[in-house]
């Protein structure tokens, strides 16, 4: 090969390895500096460190400390720099609802069950637990869970007023939205099932409600009738007082005899 043609070729190459590290050189020099990303300023908080079901005694190791936005850590929360010896505390408490994996722990969920029974130990201040039969057939066939939301209906059968014909059967709502806390003896799904058949539902009521529920389980048959899972911040608790202000009396007349009945309204 002719030396010139060598020579100029070196000179190329030179040249462009040149330009390639002075133009590599203004690229980095043009790119603005990576600005540091700030970061948050957090808090240990109390979390759960696995599932804790309703009704669940809360062992120590069933907790733990998280790291949480400072920002996000309500009063509510239990901070590990407020409380460093919370996890002992907490643990023997019983979970009023359940918790998933890495949920805050509250306390209003928690309670301190000192010797009283599960029911006792999870039933709000002033709430009464009461049972009453069911079957498949007045229980929504077996689909009413724990913490669903019901009404109960009373249906009484009773002799026609005009002594002719077959009995009437009146049907009305005695309490309404109320909360099941257990079905038999079982406060929560079992395994994730969809239906709970049982023989008892055992409800949460209020004091005067109890006594309207004790004297409809003399009065005939009790049905429960499930509610959906978005009324549950609907108006609680149909007392009969409310069922007399919802129906009025009307006269029937029948055979030439007047008789006095009630329409719901």
């Amino acid at each position: 090969m002719n030396i010139a043609r060598i020579v100029v070729l070196i000179i190329a190459l030179g040249a462009g390895g040149v330009a390639a590290y002075l133009a590599r050189g203004t690229d980095e020099k043009s790119r603005p500096a990576t600005e540091p990303v700030a970061q948050l300023p957090t808090v240990e908080i109390l979390v759960a460190k696995s599932d804790i079901g309703l009704g669940q005694q809360v062992k120590a190791e069933d907790v733990q400390w998280q790291a949480w936005p400072a920002s996000g850590s309500t009063g509510n929360l239990i901070t590990r720099a407020s409380r460093a010896e919370a996890i002992n505390d907490v643990a023997g408490s019983i979970a009023r609802v359940p918790f998933y994996a890495g949920e805050p722990i509250r306390e209003q969920k928690l309670v301190k069950a000192n010797g009283s029974g599960f029911m006792a130990a999870i039933l709000p201040t002033g709430a009464r637990a009461l049972s009453t039969e069911i079957s498949p057939e007045t229980g929504a066939g077996g689909f009413i869970l724990p913490n669903d939301r019901v009404d109960v209906i009373l249906s009484k059968r009773e002799k026609n007023p005009d002594g002719k014909g077959p009995d009437v059967v009146q049907s009305e709502i005695i309490l309404s939205n109320i909360r099941v806390l257990a079905i038999d003896q079982a406060p929560k799904e079992k395994e994730g099932s969809n239906s709970l058949v049982g023989r008892t539902a055992t409800l949460e009521l209020k004091s005067d409600q109890a006594e309207t529920l004790a004297r409809a389980r003399q009065s005939g048959s009790l049905s429960l009738a499930l509610r959906s899972i978005t009324d549950a911040n609907a108006p609680e608790g149909l007392t009969e007082e409310q069922v007399k202000k919802r129906t009025e009396s009307v006269n029937v007349v029948r055979y030439g005899i007047a008789n006095q009945t009630t329409a719901q309204k």
